[in-house]
């Protein structure tokens, strides 16, 4: 991996968190992803004996690692051409198709990613635009031989 790929993987990691984070209180169908990554953490924290009690310090810990899980996701996506937005697609997808389906697997409350088929199609709406604009910016940044 170069440094084109973790910008662009960073580029796409916060249009995903700016979707999120912007669109989360328009109205109940809205994706909550940020409440599955907070119940994540303060699972982890608990398990390792760390009680977090501090809403400020959950609340940014969790975006800074969605940022930069997103970020080292999305970095994997690489190629020329359809090859690129072959995988980006398919990342996308299987990202948002992923954080549907795999919270309720790990004992995690899966209601704010899944609970009706509008969450669910945002959910994975907003991966695959995290996706997609990290294969702009990949491609952009290698016009350019940045």
């Amino acid at each position: 991996m170069n440094s084109n790929n973790f910008l662009a993987g960073l580029g796409g990691a916060l249009v995903l968190t700016i979707l999120n984070e912007s669109l989360k209180n328009i109205n109940h169908n809205m994706p909550r992803i940020n409440l599955v990554g907070e119940e994540a953490v303060y699972k982890a924290a608990q398990f390792l004996g760390y009680e977090i009690e501090d809403e400020h310090i959950l609340t940014g810990s969790t975006l800074v690692g969605d940022i930069v899980s997103n970020a080292t996701y999305y970095s994997l996506i690489s190629g020329e051409g359809k090859e690129l937005w072959a995988k980006a697609v398919s990342s996308g997808l299987l990202a948002g198709y992923g954080v549907v389906n795999l919270p309720d697997k790990i004992e995690l409350d899966d209601t704010p990613v899944a609970k009706n088929l509008t969450t669910k199609a945002l959910t994975i709406g907003y991966y695959l635009a995290g996706a997609l604009a990290t294969a702009t910016i990949l491609q952009f940044l290698e016009k350019r031989n940045l």
